[in-house]
């Protein structure tokens, strides 16, 4: 029978004098594993190969010292994102500063007290969980959008653009740095809903017949339904996006035929960004068009399709956009 893995997060602990180690032992052994080093060359070494979840570090120790060790840790892809804890007899702020700008993430003056190291590790290493979470949820948002792209006709390289088109346009009209950032990542869901159309429809060569252009128009409801319902975030918004994309400014959208501010703001952004990439690329149905006759026609739908103002913001991004299309060429 095979003994049950521990679990527990995996602190490195850095320090030349093995009286502090005890110390720091004493206090942590019974929440995490723990691993030692009396000096920065071993300690790099742990580093890489054991990968710790955080890293408890002396500053003041012969050669390599405690900055040193930290820039090195930061400096390697392997061991970058290990969040780093500098505990030392400096005081002074200057030696703080220097702590903080080789990449450590917080300082623990000696004598140290027992509950703030297990506070500030607690912390830190919630912090590090919160940004796996934030990554893998991203992740599984990303994905999502691609799969919609194996059922249809757009390249990846289009949600791509789009995405990024919808985060410029986002920013120029006044919304907040995280909300554009959440809405770049939300974009790629905007489609996500064709998963449920049946390829005889969606990969059709010619014209869609009634009963199949209903069954098409289907795909922002199903999109909204499989993202579902969440209170905030990038998934709301990449709900909202999925579900009201279509809508038009003038009301003739669907499904809900929003028209106006009625239909949610990142909805409105995605559809002037989804729409000009579309024009702007090769199709088997059609021709890229030059961006300047896609700005004309958008112009054109100011107040109909598209939110006028958007439509007055997004125009003087154009050489913007077009190294966003450089970048992410099909």
């Amino acid at each position: 029978m095979n003994p049950t893995p521990d679990l527990r997060p995996r602190l490195l602990l850095v320090d030349d004098e093995p009286t502090n180690l005890q110390v720091l032992r004493h206090i942590l052994q019974a929440d995490y594993r723990l691993l030692f080093a009396t000096d920065g060359e071993r300690a790099l070494q742990v580093a890489r190969e054991q990968r710790p979840d955080l890293v408890l570090l002396d500053v003041m120790m012969p050669n390599l010292d405690g900055y040193a060790v930290c820039r090195a840790l930061k400096a390697d892809a392997a061991t970058a994102s290990i969040p780093v804890i500098f505990i030392t007899a400096l005081t002074d702020s200057q030696d703080e500063t220097a702590g903080f700008d080789a990449g450590a993430v917080d300082y623990i003056t000696k004598p140290v007290s027992p509950p703030v190291v297990r506070a500030r590790v607690r912390t830190h290493l919630s912090l590090v969980r919160m940004d796996e979470l934030r990554e893998t949820r991203l992740q599984i948002v990303q994905r999502l959008g691609r799969a919609a792209e194996y059922k249809d006709n757009e390249t990846g390289m289009h949600v791509i653009r789009m995405s990024h088109f919808a985060h410029r346009l986002a920013l120029a009209a006044g919304c907040g740095a995280e909300w554009a950032d959440d809405l770049l990542n939300a974009a790629p869901m905007h489609d996500v809903g064709k998963i449920g159309i049946p390829d005889a429809v969606l990969q059709k060569p010619g014209p869609l017949d009634p009963q199949e252009w209903a069954t098409m128009r289907r795909h922002p409801e199903i999109g909204a339904e499989i993202i579902g319902e969440h209170p905030s975030g990038v998934l709301r918004l990449a709900r909202s996006v999925a579900l009201a994309h279509h809508e038009k400014w003038d009301g003739s959208g669907y499904p809900a035929g929003l028209a106006g501010e009625h239909i949610p703001l990142e909805a409105r952004i995605v559809a002037l960004a989804d729409v000009f990439d579309a024009l702007t690329s090769v199709r088997p149905y059609k021709k890229a068009w030059a961006p300047e006759d896609a700005m004309a026609h958008i112009a054109a739908q100011a107040g109909q399709h598209f939110d006028p103002e958007l439509v007055r913001l997004f125009a003087p991004l154009l050489p913007e956009l077009l190294d966003i299309r450089q970048r992410w060429q099909d």
